[in-house]
């Protein structure tokens, strides 16, 4: 009988034993693994401020006009302590003279109807409705406008440098990037003097987009090799570097790189769902260097997407927005024309 008790009461014993040791288990898993989660999401932190963010010994490099480092902004809009180096000789050295032909390229876009916009379920309010637009034909250049480039202008006008250059001259090995730290102000003042305008947004689509609908310049399908986007280069690159990322008119760089300044203000759109409307530009271009217009704060339309970009971002037809006197690392611009330009633009 003893024993009969003995066996029940070893039995009970083991049970709780093996219970306790049961809820050791689930415990030192859950504590585990939730140490575990916090390490991959310590890891992923880490990787997302390596992407937004920078050593504080090397905030020079990665200044942002938008207000990163106040005291520079401050500094540098006051034009203190400015310097200026570059001299006809050395502009002309920046590139090489068949780069520098090369780079004031200008396409021919014909007149014709295009699709603008689209109905896909992914796309931003602001990307709809797809209807039609007849836009005259019109140039446009064939490349984002570089750094060599934008450096001619800053010289011959004495313009305020951007605000990444270095006692007046282009950091290091980016002369044929895309200029950047720019403002819708500073780009339609660079075209103006060249003798062209910043383009409209229509016309921007257009020469992106061809006339079959497209989503990327190139097609239907993301194509990872065929554009700068998302970080996966982590700067601006050479306007030259993606041809396989070309437009179906031969203009490159509509996809990534740099999100470019168009002329229009942001606001929906006015067409219906398939409609067949002609251009209409939505204000009047300004022709002259440091020309100012009262105007209410507006949004100016950006377009193409940037080296930070996610890639829907960087679809035709996507349209971003920013104040127009705001500057960043990842904002530049190309120049249009309604007439047929010369092969160079006179830098004198």
């Amino acid at each position: 009988m003893a024993r009969s008790n003995m066996t029940a009461q070893e039995k009970n014993r083991r049970k709780r034993f093996a219970m306790a040791v049961l809820l050791t288990c689930i415990a030192a898993a859950m504590i585990g693994g939730s140490l575990h989660v916090m390490k991959l999401g310590s890891m992923r932190m880490a990787e997302m401020r390596g992407k937004v963010s920078y050593d504080i010994a090397e905030v020079d490099d990665h200044v942002r006009a938008a207000g990163e480092d106040i005291r520079i902004q401050a500094d540098h809009e006051a034009r203190v302590d400015e310097k200026q180096f570059y001299s006809a000789e050395s502009l002309q050295a920046l590139l090489k003279p068949e780069i520098q032909k090369e780079l004031h390229t200008m396409v021919l876009i014909p007149a014709g109807v295009f699709v603008m916009g689209s109905n896909a379920l992914h796309s931003n309010q602001g990307d709809q409705p797809e209807h039609r637009v007849d836009v005259p034909d019109f140039w446009i250049d064939k490349y984002p406008v570089t750094q060599a480039q934008y450096a001619h202008f800053v010289v011959a006008k004495h313009y305020r440098a951007p605000l990444n250059w270095k006692n007046g001259k282009i950091p290091d090995g980016l002369e044929d990037h895309p200029v950047t730290l720019v403002s819708w102000y500073n780009a339609r003042d660079y075209c103006a003097w060249a003798g062209q305008r910043l383009p409209y947004e229509a016309e921007w689509e257009k020469a992106a987009r061809g006339t079959d609908a497209r989503r990327w310049p190139w097609g239907n399908k993301m194509n990872v090799d065929h554009l700068n986007t998302y970080y996966s280069v982590g700067h601006t690159t050479s306007v030259m570097q993606y041809k396989q990322g070309a437009s179906t008119y031969g203009v490159w760089d509509m996809a990534g790189n740099v999100s470019e300044w168009v002329f229009d203000v942001f606001s929906s759109y006015s067409a219906s769902k398939g409609e067949l409307v002609s251009f209409a530009p939505s204000g009047d271009q300004f022709t002259g260097v440091g020309q100012e217009n009262v105007e209410d704060v507006v949004y100016r339309v950006m377009r193409g997407g940037s080296w930070k970009s996610d890639p829907f971002s960087t679809e035709s037809y996507h349209r971003n927005y920013s104040l127009p006197n705001l500057a960043s690392d990842f904002y530049g611009f190309r120049c249009a024309s309604s007439q047929q330009p010369s092969e160079v633009v006179d830098a004198k």
